[in-house]
């Protein structure tokens, strides 16, 4: 009960402090202006407030603040001044624009700083490919490339409403349910944190529509570095953590929790490569535009992308039940990650550009994801914009 409340109390801290703080950064976006605002490659129509990612890290913030009256953090101050450094960068870059290469630089000193600090890395293959400890001439370069990856993996799928925010609140689900049966009670609890405070910007983000914010890249690179932390603590040698079992893949698993976000970003990046443009020029060719192209909703693209997510993930789950070894597991997400991205994509262009009868038919399911604001809807969406928006729309709508 006790280990519960250390767990719930800063979860439940963390989403009434983003309850609280997100209608005061609505305003303040609005009032200076600091918003996104739409051109070509973009979708949205309006000028939409972009500092959700500051809201989302204050809840999570105040979270760990709480946790810290039940546990010693000393080991966790690290990752948060890292998120607190990659949140400064990532609002500067939604107002003025950063170069990618001074953002990539910053992201690579910051994945040094926190391997230096805590001395978390990926130096644990837990037996794929007969590896288990690696030395550090070989971790430290891996766990820089798979952190800076799936920083910038997190940060590209923020396309429509709900599907960054939606899919980190999935992904730290499952690494805290991983997290809870490895016996590591400091990253379920972080888990925990993250999923609270993402949750009332995700409603706002999906269902809002004057308390509607972006979450930003301030909030994407946040995210970003604590899922690799996620990352960085499943695959380090750790003393104290629960034995394992055998053919329990741990990077397999990792693997299909971020399967679309990374596959798509690997597609996404050569294809640029492969028409000789920067592969960190923006454009319109991640899943999420394949499926809006399909006439998908923003909600229902969004849920589609996490359930193809969340079956490659209980395909890796059915392979290890199975008894299937590490490295089966592995061929197996990288296959289905795979099938998941690069085929659907491709699958989805040749019948949109042939006008095809399965285009046809997709577009009818694709309609059905368009939900008319009325009734439970209309509610939800009222009562969101009513308890976030600046007091003075609220005041000016009912006066409408």
């Amino acid at each position: 009960m006790n280990v519960l409340l250390q767990i719930l109390l800063p979860a439940l801290t963390a989403l009434l402090a983003v309850c609280w703080f997100q209608p005061h950064i609505l305003r303040i976006a609005k009032d200076k202006n600091i918003v996104d605002n739409p051109d070509a490659r973009k979708l949205q129509r309006i000028p939409i407030p972009v500092m959700g990612g500051i809201v989302v890290v204050f809840g999570i913030l105040v979270g760990v603040m709480c946790f810290s009256f039940f546990d010693n953090l000393n080991s966790m101050l690290s990752v948060i001044a890292a998120v607190l450094v990659i949140m400064f960068v990532g609002l500067v870059d939604d107002i003025h624009g950063l170069s990618p290469k001074i953002r990539f630089l910053i992201e690579i000193l910051i994945v040094l700083y926190l391997v230096y600090v805590t001395g978390n890395q990926i130096n644990n293959f837990h037996g794929l490919w007969g590896i288990d400890i690696l030395p550090a001439w070989a971790s430290v370069p891996i766990t820089v490339f798979a952190c800076v990856g799936i920083i910038n993996a997190i940060n590209l799928i923020d396309g429509v409403d709900g599907y960054s925010s939606g899919y980190c609140i999935m992904a730290s689900l499952y690494f805290g349910y991983a997290f809870f049966r490895l016996g590591n009670m400091k990253m379920v609890t972080l888990a925990a944190i993250m999923v609270a405070a993402l949750i009332p910007f995700f409603c706002c983000n999906v269902f809002g529509k004057h308390s509607k914010m972006f979450i930003g890249d301030a909030g994407t690179l946040s995210m970003g570095i604590l899922i690799s932390t996620f990352v960085r603590n499943m695959l380090t040698m750790s003393t104290d953590a629960t034995p394992i079992a055998d053919n329990l893949g741990l990077i397999p698993l990792s693997l299909a929790i971020m399967c679309v976000p990374i596959f798509d970003t690997l597609r996404v990046m050569s294809a640029r490569i492969a028409r000789g443009t920067s592969p960190f020029y923006p454009d319109k060719t991640h899943l999420h535009h394949a499926f809006i192209d399909l006439g998908f909703s923003h909600i229902g693209t969004t849920v589609s992308i996490l359930c193809m997510n969340t079956l490659v993930v209980l395909v890796w789950l059915i392979a290890y039940k199975c008894g299937a070894s590490i490295d089966v597991q592995l061929y197996i997400v990288i296959a289905m990650s795979t099938l998941a991205t690069f085929g659907l994509y491709a699958f989805i262009y040749y019948h949109i550009r042939r006008n095809t009868k399965i285009y046809r038919v997709m577009r009818v399911v694709a309609r059905v994801t368009h939900i008319e604001r009325k009734g439970i809807w209309s509610s939800i969406q009222n009562w969101l914009d009513r308890r976030s928006a600046p007091k003075e729309e609220s005041d000016d709508e009912m006066a409408a």
